[in-house]
């Protein structure tokens, strides 16, 4: 029988590592990405789906790996001349960033679903993954806060992440549905599904809560992947730390372990975190302790190394 797919369920930046890492050690039809797209908004009337499009410029090779999103050797000739007369001015979007937000709005606008304009920029870009939204409805995280409910974007960028945080609402999900193609593919026998270290409560939940996605996930044989975001009580990237300390979680890997409990097989965890394996074993889970930490090229095709090693260790120890 020949090798099943590798299901990826991400957000952005940390989400993106591990898939470019996943990229360069598996062909490309063998690795499938399902993006978050509850963070996508309209702004200057423009659909723009940052999650996706962090994943889609990574691996092209477009993003700047120095800021960590939006792409690489990018002009800015549009944000200064809105700024110049008095626009709006809190979300940047570089020129070229720009040409694809208005190339996927006026293809939505045509009738075209969200899948299909992924799959356009995919082929466009040479890009050999498949990249799948998580669902072609709008669904809008909503952050709550200690003031009131905030647009996530309105929350991460504008706000920089500084209100307290109480607790997230989807709006629209219980309106969506499961992309047919991750569905599809979660039927047709996939060597594993892995949740990449992206924040589990904006960035992976959505993507679990959308319907169809969580019951076909569990009724797959494939085991269940988990890379912990944070590493010794800190997330290497976005708010992740923040919000678990605020919504009374300590933000640990332990405390990942639990919110993904009932549907992970294993964790992966950072060297530094070590000393909770056995705690993470007690909920059921299986453990990886290995360097997560991802800076250069070589540590993502590393980890994505270690993961793929757990992946065959769960298979050929068979069901438990």
């Amino acid at each position: 029988m020949s090798p099943g797919k590798i299901i990826a369920l991400s957000g952005g930046v940390g989400g993106a590592k591990l898939v470019l890492g996943l990229s360069h050690v598996l062909p490309d039809d063998r690795l499938m990405v399902v993006t978050n797209t509850g963070d996508d908004f309209d702004h200057f009337g423009l659909r723009i789906c940052p999650d996706t499009d962090t994943v889609i410029y990574t691996l092209a090779d477009l993003a700047d790996k120095t800021k960590g999103w939006g792409r690489a050797d990018e002009s800015w000739t549009f944000m200064k001349t809105t700024r110049s007369l008095g626009g709006e001015d809190w979300f940047n979007l570089g020129d070229g960033d720009l040409a694809l937000h208005v190339m996927r709005t006026q293809a939505l606008a045509r009738g075209q679903s969200l899948s299909d304009v992924t799959a356009s920029v995919s082929k466009a870009w040479n890009i050999g993954v498949q990249i799948v939204p998580m669902c072609d409805q709008a669904v809008a995280t909503t952050v709550k806060t200690e003031t009131g409910s905030l647009a996530f974007q309105h929350y991460f960028v504008r706000d920089q992440c500084q209100p307290v945080v109480t607790g997230f609402d989807f709006e629209g999900i219980d309106q969506a549905t499961a992309n047919p193609i991750a569905l599809d593919a979660l039927g047709q026998g996939p060597d594993a599904i892995i949740l990449t270290p992206s924040n589990p409560y904006v960035s992976i939940d959505p993507i679990l809560k959308t319907p169809g996605m969580r019951p076909a996930i569990e009724a797959s044989d494939a085991p269940v992947i988990a890379v912990s975001p944070i590493v010794g009580g800190a997330a290497i990237k976005g708010p992740a730390a923040k919000m678990m300390s605020e919504l009374g979680v300590p933000a640990t890997v332990l405390e990942v372990a639990k919110h993904y409990s009932g549907l992970v097989d294993a964790m992966v965890i950072d060297e530094i975190d070590g000393h909770l394996a056995s705690a993470i074993q007690d909920l059921g889970m299986e453990v990886s302790v290995v360097p997560t930490v991802m800076t250069g090229l070589e540590d993502k095709i590393a980890l994505a190394k270690d993961v793929l090693a757990l992946v065959r260790r769960l298979k050929s120890a068979g069901p438990s």
